[in-house]
């Protein structure tokens, strides 16, 4: 939010997006740009881009129902985007700004556009593939793994190489500004993408890891995405895509929609797995929507069936039932951005009008969180910089502990915009909000 509004305010366009959890790298900017509007809508309110991402979940469910029923039929769009939709992972994810929750529809969409290339035929939508896998890269990087899907669907009927070659221009052209900002900085992107591929610890081949990594990944996406982590559910859900995978594999059924389907969630599981690292749920984005459209071509073939059409029915109605019950719609707001403007209020009104510092103690939240709104608000908040501590230290500094009382020691605490205050002593401190408040001030 701070770098948007910098944008917008001071007309400073970034060049680079947010870091990755691991490696040191940056995403590119497009998650910043697709910020911006949002946030003016909102006049600045952090709700606005979280708003953005739930518009972006419903159409994401929109286009799933969209296409499981181009693809297999009514009854396949309608059990897709219902199993979507109520899915209470699928469901974190849509309702915060945040930019890895933007890849499952950018990556729907790139795996819709290169099969109406391949199957129908209609060129143009390479144009819609070359800027929609931008915004998969430019969301999570593991968006890498959704390429070869795609390269194996354009390499079974190439395009006219303008179509292609246009495609690669609007692509390139929306991953420039990282280009960009490697040439004003030394490459330091590329050098640190080198060296997470070659001298990372997560990296690399181990055979027992590797299927066990496997194993994982396949639990995940049956009990997390799927099943909301019901043991029956999950082992149910399991089973039913190996009797996919084996389906298509027996009636090399690979070039169709199930097709597609089964080898995007190949590559991907295959891919992901040679991570060694811890992999959490929003790693699977970019996989997200496939899993439910084969449940979708399952149940449009299987209703045929009075007896298998029972079975699954009961299996459907089941899942509906442990989403349902697990849904985080029923859970209560956790009030994250009414605490945060409650106590940046209480800074406001102690600072008095001046010059001040900021700091937290926390294990949750930095210091942002409080300095957003006070920026927007026009108060006079400072960062501290060890270089030019004559212009950037001030006579306060307010320390927000977000823990209990008796472990805060704002005096003593390691964090850089403390220390970098100098030596202190506790001025005064007020309780706001299950937390304490420090005004520290500068020792004689």
């Amino acid at each position: 939010m701070i770098i948007v509004r910098r944008f917008l305010v001071e007309f400073h366009p970034p060049l680079i997006g947010p870091g990755t959890s691991v490696g040191s790298m940056y995403l590119g900017p497009l998650y910043y740009y697709m910020m911006a509007i949002p946030v003016l809508l909102a006049n600045f309110s952090p709700v606005g881009p979280a708003v953005m991402v739930a518009i972006l979940g419903v159409l994401t469910v929109f286009l799933i129902w969209f296409i499981g029923r181009e693809w297999f039929g009514k009854i396949a769009g309608l059990v897709s985007a219902l199993l979507y939709a109520i899915s209470p992972t699928i469901i974190i994810f849509s309702r915060s700004s945040w930019n890895p929750n933007i890849m499952p529809f950018f990556s729907l969409l790139s795996i819709y556009a290169i099969w109406k290339v391949w199957k129908e035929k209609e060129y143009k939508w390479m144009i819609v593939l070359g800027i929609s896998l931008a915004f998969v890269l430019q969301s999570h990087y593991l968006g890498l793994l959704l390429i070869p899907t795609l390269f194996i669907f354009w390499l079974m009927s190439p395009p006219p190489k303008y179509y292609s070659l246009f495609a690669v221009s609007l692509f390139t052209i929306l991953m420039s500004p990282l280009l960009f900002f490697d040439l004003r900085h030394g490459w330091t992107n590329l050098k640190a993408i080198e060296a997470f591929f070659t001298t990372n610890k997560d990296i690399g081949f181990s055979v027992s890891h590797y299927f066990s990594n496997v194993s994982s990944v396949l639990t995940m996406i049956s009990a997390n995405l799927i099943s909301a982590k019901n043991i029956f559910l999950s082992f149910s859900t399991l089973a039913l895509f190996l009797l996919v995978l084996i389906w298509v594999y027996k009636n090399k059924k690979f070039k169709s929609a199930l097709g597609i389907l089964v080898i995007w969630m190949i590559t991907g599981i295959l891919g992901i797995s040679l991570y060694k690292g811890p992999i959490y749920d929003h790693y699977l984005g970019f996989l997200f929507p496939a899993p439910f459209l084969i449940l979708g071509a399952v149940a449009q073939n299987i209703i045929k069936n009075k007896v298998w059409g029972l079975i699954f029915g009961v299996y459907l109605l089941s899942l509906v039932f442990v989403n349902g019950v697990n849904s985080p719609v029923l859970s209560a707001p956790n009030m994250q951005m009414p605490r945060a403007i409650t106590v940046a209020r209480v800074i406001e009104e102690k600072a008095n009008g001046e010059r001040f510092n900021l700091a937290t103690i926390s294990d949750l939240n930095n210091r942002d969180v409080y300095k957003y709104f006070l920026m927007i608000w026009g108060d006079k908040v400072v960062d501290t910089d060890p270089s030019s501590t004559q212009f950037t230290v001030t006579d306060q500094l307010f320390v927000v502990c977000e823990k209990p009382r008796e472990v805060c020691d704002p005096i003593h605490d390691p964090s850089a915009w403390i220390t970098n205050f100098g030596w202190t002593k506790i001025v005064d401190e007020w309780e706001v909000w299950g937390g304490t408040l420090f005004k520290l001030g500068h020792t004689k």
